[in-house]
């Protein structure tokens, strides 16, 4: 059986980039496959927030947290995972990253 894709759209800078990730993606893959499409040097900082079915910003930072979003993505059958790219972290879990209002 093969596996069906997930169109990730991200967005960072002004821009959308759209590109397809394997359901079986880890974390650490998909940092990786970001930094690339989105031209981020490996030693900048970033956060990866997608935005749910209710329109909530949420963050992935760990396999566990992907998963969610890819489970949620799979039930809703939406277009595509939204992924919004931020180069920087919050101050603290839960805030917003700098420059996150403007986007």
């Amino acid at each position: 059986m093969e596996l069906e894709l997930v169109k990730m759209k991200t967005h960072y800078r002004g821009d959308m980039l759209i590109t397809d990730l394997a359901p079986t993606v880890t974390f650490e893959e998909l940092c990786e496959e970001v930094r690339t499409i989105c031209s981020v040097a490996k030693q900048q900082p970033i956060t990866l927030k997608w935005i749910d079915d209710e329109g909530d910003p949420c963050t992935i930072s760990s396999q566990m947290e992907l998963e969610e979003a890819f489970r949620i993505y799979h039930r809703t059958k939406t277009s595509g995972l939204l992924l919004h790219v931020f180069p920087s972290i919050p101050e603290q879990p839960g805030m917003s990253c700098p420059g996150e209002d403007s986007e």
